[in-house]
């Protein structure tokens, strides 16, 4: 099935293992991953980010089977939860940019549309996040007032 933005059907990615524990060969503790997480939390880090150095550095193939516990679960029972979550937190960056980029080049049409598919895609995924109780049903998207819905 083709994207819904573009007319392209993309590339079929990798798969993770069907895995319910994790292996033998990773030792680290949930204490000693929950710590690494709240650390690099604190340091503005994002999830996905967190997920990579645990991986590379920590030797933690997956949080969840280490734990029991996404890393967003993690930080939410320790009272650090995001207030957007990251994939939604991403467009609306994306977004910003582009607004920036059009001020200044104001007939870059190609990047109109481009800002027009990307806050289709926040809109989108706005009401799937607030049909899922992740946001609350009053959160709108506002693009004068975007830069303040980020800020941590």
């Amino acid at each position: 099935m083709a994207k819904m933005h573009t007319r392209r059907k993309g590339k079929s990615g990798s798969t993770k293992p069907i895995r319910t524990e994790a292996p033998a060969w990773s030792t680290a503790t949930t204490e000693e991953i929950t710590n690494v997480i709240l650390d690099m939390w604190k340091l503005g880090n994002s999830t996905s980010v967190i997920g990579m150095h645990l991986r590379d550095n920590y030797g933690v193939p997956d949080v969840k089977l280490a734990t029991g516990k996404k890393i967003t679960d993690i930080l939410k029972e320790n009272d650090e939860a995001p207030n957007v979550p990251e994939d939604l937190y991403n467009l609306i960056v994306k977004a910003i940019g582009m607004r920036k980029h059009l001020v200044a080049n104001h007939k870059d049409v190609h990047n109109k549309r481009a800002l027009q598919s990307t806050e289709s895609k926040i809109r989108r995924l706005v009401k799937y996040y607030q049909s899922s109780k992740v946001l609350p049903a009053d959160w709108k998207y506002k693009p004068e007032t975007a830069e303040m819905l980020i800020t941590r």
